[in-house]
């Protein structure tokens, strides 16, 4: 076998690594190690590009607002659940992190895909234009909901009503950072559009929640669907691990998602009897 076969099997831009050298996206470890947080280097890793200063902020933000949400989201629970298993702290996050799914952890991905079709159906010179975002934003919708069903992601929440008190914070970042020029701010003209819609749609408020507001920034950075997906399992990861550690610490043996004494609803044949 040629040496070029083996050296070209897999290629990379990511990393240049040989004895003694470790460089990332071409910038040599020693010199990140001590000068870049920790944001920077996932977006330095993830996306590859060049960022300002503002930019990296903003981001930052969106790992920052989606750590957690509680014991009784399904990835947490899983995670703690596996953490009385006897299972290793890796072993437990990386089950937590496995029930990130399409329904469970994978509405920020289908909103920025949302985004994105609703911001090609507008002309740049028309980008702020209000009807122009309107008829775009109605299309868009109608489209989703005819090809992936009734449920648009990113707006509504099944806990937090009538505000997800994320989703306010996290707009209002993006427009501090479109006054300063580090994003253009038209995703989050769409996405509160979007909202708008819906409201005026279901007859009730529908707000913008996580999920919305985090898209509204990675689309605002210009990150495609399964690179936001993965910021968000990156940020998720951080309360899967917390949580994880906590049920390690308080202890605990092969605890179900109930209580011993709660019994689930049997919907089989009825049980026979003695003779």
């Amino acid at each position: 076998t040629r040496d070029g076969d083996v050296a070209d099997w897999w290629q990379t831009a990511i990393i240049d690594m040989v004895p003694g050298r470790i460089a990332l996206r071409g910038t040599p470890i020693e010199e990140m190690i001590g000068t870049v947080s920790f944001a920077e280097m996932i977006w330095r890793m993830l996306v590859g590009r060049q960022a300002s200063a503002g930019q990296i902020r903003l981001f930052e933000a969106a790992l920052v607002a989606a750590v957690d949400h509680g014991p009784q989201a399904p990835s947490v629970a899983a995670a703690r659940m596996a953490a009385t298993c006897g299972v290793g702290i890796n072993s437990a996050m990386a089950t937590g992190l496995n029930m990130l799914g399409d329904v469970h952890g994978g509405a920020g991905q289908q909103a920025v895909e949302l985004y994105q079709n609703i911001a090609a159906r507008i002309s740049v010179g028309a980008v702020r234009t209000g009807d122009a975002i309107a008829i775009a934003v109605a299309d868009g919708v109608a489209e989703w909901q005819r090809d992936r069903g009734k449920f648009v992601p990113g707006f509504g929440h099944r806990f937090h009503k009538p505000v997800d008190p994320r989703a306010p914070r996290l707009i209002a970042l993006v427009r501090e950072a479109a006054a300063a020029g580090d994003v253009d701010g038209r995703f989050a003209a769409i996405g509160e559009a979007v909202a708008a819609h819906l409201e005026a749609k279901a007859g009730r408020p529908l707000p913008m929640n996580i999920d919305g507001a985090t898209a509204v920034i990675f689309a605002e950075l210009g990150l495609d669907g399964h690179r936001a997906r993965a910021a968000f399992c990156l940020s998720r990861a951080v309360g899967i691990a917390a949580h994880a550690s906590e049920q390690m610490d308080q202890g605990g043996r092969n605890k179900g998602p109930t209580p011993p004494g709660y019994r689930w609803t049997y919907t089989g044949p009825a049980t026979g009897g003695g003779a």
